[in-house]
């Protein structure tokens, strides 16, 4: 496991740290203590953000903690979040995780699915 500093890699903002306390805190969660932020094959767009709240690092994991907030990223998903901020937003359109990625060249219109 290694330590990255959150200038090297992505940062997560602090709605999406809060919703994230939030969610921790749910049954269906117990015993969890951290966000995995991924990048999978797959979308419309080539890759897409995967988001999973797990009980522990994997040996390989960038370990980040932003607002109190534990989050992992595996070193191959690192290499696209580089620069990248997760936030949470909430209006009348619903909730959502909203990845600003400044390597995505192109994007679904969800959102949820990108291209380098």
């Amino acid at each position: 496991m290694s330590e990255a500093s959150l200038t090297d890699t992505f940062t997560i903002s602090a709605a999406a740290a809060a919703r994230v306390q939030e969610l921790l805190t749910l049954p269906d969660y117990a015993g969890r203590s951290a966000l995995r932020v991924a990048i999978e094959g797959g979308g419309c767009s080539g890759f897409q953000y995967s988001y999973d709240l797990v009980n522990s690092p994997a040996p390989d994991d960038h370990v980040i903690l932003a607002h109190g907030v534990q989050v992992l990223v595996d070193p191959i998903s690192l290499q696209y979040l580089s620069g990248a901020t997760l936030d949470y937003e909430s209006d009348l359109s619903g909730n959502r995780w909203v990845m600003k990625n400044p390597n995505a060249t192109a994007r679904c219109g969800c959102g949820s699915s990108f291209s380098v």
